[in-house]
């Protein structure tokens, strides 16, 4: 049941990685339409769908003024200041000054919380280019890049393609502009009838777009020779994996940041009691994997 003031989301399965990122950056840019607005998770058609609680009764125009704030971002600095996360530390840190003067100064905090997801200085690969998030599954090969394609999206999500997005079941029907954080992406020889490379991949353009909006609130941090993204656990192939909690209590933007972060969410077997005991009624957990020069997000699982 939902009250007045509330909206159901049920085109979006808190079970699918993309859908579940989707969700939280619907609720972020709508906190900034309509400050106040609360997240909760209830079960409906047979999976667990959002619903968003506003501080007044629901808005005839929430899709389109999500839309419009959506569009604010096509060819923002922290969309368009390089293509991939190939860079040398003095040049991530360049920008992330630049970043700090503008927060400072026009009191955007776009590109400060942005690229605090998307990397650090601090910590170096093998090729002396930044550590960057873990959500992070193209570098430029076949010509897929993952901060272009940020642009790309913000500038081809129609509307209607949000609307689709949150409201039905998803169709997708645009090629390719996606993040592979959604498995149905994951395109390998044993899972197809002929060579993947050769085969188009479809997408849920407005899902990739409303989930870029959701990652400023996995922020990353250097621990020790590491660079850790937030809900993550490993960092090799084999043995990375991402796990996120659903909650049925309607809670602010803020206080999801704390749930995001919890310890206990990403331990190998999450204690559903203690959990519980905190409003989180499910975790789900999905594999990262490298298949050739790309990452993939597997089907996930319910360890909790």
């Amino acid at each position: 049941m939902t009250s007045p003031n509330e909206l159901l989301l049920p085109g979006l399965d808190g079970s699918n990685p993309l859908a579940f990122l989707a969700a939280l950056g619907t609720w972020r840019i709508t906190d900034k339409c309509y400050p106040g607005t609360r997240m909760r998770w209830t079960s409906h058609g047979g999976h667990w769908s959002p619903v968003l609680s506003f501080p007044k009764q629901k808005p005839e125009d929430f899709v389109e003024r999500l839309h419009e704030r959506l569009q604010e971002m096509h060819d923002h600095e922290v969309f368009t200041f390089t293509q991939n996360l190939k860079l040398k530390p003095i040049e991530f840190k360049h920008q992330a000054c630049k970043a700090v003067e503008r927060f400072h100064e026009e009191s955007d905090p776009i590109s400060v919380t942005f690229l605090a997801a998307f990397g650090s200085e601090v910590t170096v690969n093998e090729q002396c280019d930044i550590q960057d998030t873990a959500f992070r599954t193209m570098s430029g090969a076949g010509h897929q890049h993952f901060i272009k394609t940020m642009n790309d999206v913000a500038r081809l999500t129609s509307l209607q393609q949000i609307d689709d997005t949150l409201f039905n079941v998803w169709s997708y029907r645009e090629e390719k502009a996606g993040f592979r954080w959604d498995p149905s992406e994951d395109k390998r020889y044993a899972l197809a009838w002929q060579n993947p490379s050769q085969d188009t991949t479809m997408t849920q353009r407005g899902a990739n777009r409303l989930a870029v909006e959701a990652l400023p609130l996995f922020p990353t941090a250097p621990m020790g020779e590491h660079l850790e993204t937030t809900g993550f656990r490993g960092h090799r192939s084999h043995d990375t994996f991402w796990s996120w909690p659903l909650w049925d209590a309607s809670i602010n933007i803020e206080t999801v940041r704390s749930i995001l972060a919890l310890r206990e969410v990403t331990e190998e077997e999450p204690d559903a009691e203690t959990l519980n005991g905190r409003g989180i009624v499910a975790v789900f957990r999905s594999q990262r994997i490298t298949t050739g020069k790309f990452r993939n997000f597997t089907p996930a699982v319910q360890v909790a």
